[in-house]
């Protein structure tokens, strides 16, 4: 889990959140982000937020039970929403599992790794993603007729960790494509010496799906607010 929260948002000198960690700089990070799982619990709270506040939260995120189901949500949501309404307002809180992997099997299909000389291959569904093949590396695609039908890629990198950023044409979609796609980038970035890491929210049950197909092992659960 602290690989995680240090692979999904840039931190301060005394670990209080910053921004997305994008190429460049990313939007603001949460207000508060919770990590749980059967171990114990993470908490990080956003460097601009007023010491009081803080000291607030903490109590509670003190007080969250340990090990209890992680599709439940944390017991002191209401608590958290309404003290951070006092700074600012409450626009998204977000919930859902984290996994990782034990196993690295073969795709079942062949892959190509993408860079910024591949650009011509996500036209006609993926464009949108082309400025991140310089960056968002490890890019693995499943390419049909000379398009990409599927991808995968480390949308959030550090020297330790990798998230996976995994999207297919919705046209193509339950043909087991993204399987294929994560398991690939997964190996590719076991390979380089980082952990590869998968979440995703209780609500896309799609993703979900594919981390079961893989046998992923949910190893906690994340909570934000912003």
């Amino acid at each position: 889990m602290a690989m995680h929260v240090q692979a999904l948002f840039t931190h301060d000198a005394h670990a209080r959140l910053l921004c997305v960690n994008e190429p460049g700089g990313g939007a603001p990070a949460p207000r508060l982000f919770l990590g749980r799982t059967r171990a114990g619990n993470l908490w990080r709270f956003r460097a601009d937020l007023p010491e009081l506040l803080t000291e607030a939260l903490e109590a509670l995120c003190v007080d969250e039970p340990v090990g209890i189901e992680f599709h439940r949500p944390p017991r002191h949501v209401a608590a958290y929403v309404r003290l951070l309404a006092t700074h600012a307002p409450v626009h998204t809180l977000g919930m859902g599992p984290a996994y990782h992997f034990t196993a690295y099997p073969e795709p079942s299909r062949p892959l190509l790794a993408l860079t910024a000389t591949h650009a011509e291959i996500l036209q006609g569904g993926f464009e949108a993603l082309v400025t991140e093949l310089p960056d968002w590396q490890p890019f693995l695609a499943l390419v049909e007729e000379g398009r990409a039908v599927s991808v995968c890629r480390s949308v959030r990198i550090t020297p330790m960790a990798h998230e996976a950023g995994v999207e297919t044409r919705p046209d193509l979609r339950g043909k087991g494509y993204a399987q294929d796609v994560v398991a690939g980038w997964a190996r590719v970035v076991q390979s380089l010496g980082a952990i590869p890491l998968y979440s995703t929210s209780w609500e896309n049950t799609a993703s979900q799906a594919v981390a079961k197909k893989l046998r992923l092992v949910p190893y906690g659960a994340d909570f934000h607010v912003i």
